[in-house]
């Protein structure tokens, strides 16, 4: 089974949240969804058009990388028993998901009703730009059992880079509204974390456009410039113009 739906969740300590929702409202051209949860935690990020793949959350502790995954499936529980006999860990609940971390401890989430528009690129002053990846970033230790994990799992297409041999790419079918890059990191870290990536059609305008909402320039790359939103996230820019992936 093709997972064909994935959304992000940015998940932000209290003190920073605000700031981090009306960033990323900015970022995306979105509208917030009317909050839920027991204590009003979650909301969605509503795009003019299409279906949404993008919510932020309220949380009570720092989570590695402030963000995790909902993939979106047919089969809930069939789907983490597929997970568990891959190498995740899987919590059941009675609502209709399933908790589940990954061999590396990226956390993620099994649910159902997936969308089924992926939204178009908004346009800026400087071109479009569109949030259309999530990197996941992986210790050398973990990387091989991570990216078979990811591979089987989401049942996508696993692909090199050529020359920039740090990097995978699942290709996500037709249809998904985030692909998948794994990134072998130089230097080993706890867990597997991950960010969202954007692709545009001008990097140093889109660059400008973010820092004038609220981001932080940390590295400017060849290929990409990485960024942290005001809750200290980071995320990257890329060269790659929307559609591409």
């Amino acid at each position: 089974m093709t997972v064909r739906w994935v959304t992000a969740l940015l998940d932000s300590p209290e003190e920073t949240a605000a700031a981090a929702e009306r960033f990323w409202l900015g970022v995306t051209g979105t509208r917030l969804s009317p909050r839920r949860g027991a204590a009003d935690e979650l909301a969605t990020l509503l795009p003019p058009e299409g279906d949404p793949f993008l919510k932020v959350q309220r949380v009570g502790m720092s989570v590695p990388g402030g963000l995790h995954l909902d993939l979106h499936v047919d089969d809930v529980r069939g789907t983490a028993e597929r997970a568990e006999a891959l190498g995740a860990s899987a919590s059941y609940h009675r609502l209709g998901y399933v908790i589940c971390g990954s061999p590396g401890g990226l956390t993620f989430c099994l649910v159902g009703n997936p969308g089924r528009r992926v939204p178009p690129a908004p346009g800026w002053p400087g071109g479009r730009g569109l949030v259309d990846q999530v990197c996941l970033d992986v210790a050398p230790r973990h990387y091989d059992e991570e990216a078979a994990f990811w591979t089987d799992l989401l049942g996508w297409e696993r692909r090199d880079l050529g020359e920039h041999t740090e990097f995978e790419r699942l290709v996500r079918p037709e249809g998904a509204p985030l692909a998948f890059l794994l990134q072998r990191l130089d230097d080993e870290q706890p867990t597997v974390t991950a960010h969202l990536d954007l692709s545009c059609e001008d990097r140093a305008a889109e660059t400008e456009r973010h820092r004038a909402l609220g981001a932080d320039v940390v590295d400017v790359r060849p290929g990409w410039t990485v960024l942290r939103d005001p809750a200290g996230r980071s995320y990257c820019i890329t060269g790659r113009r929307p559609g591409d992936v």
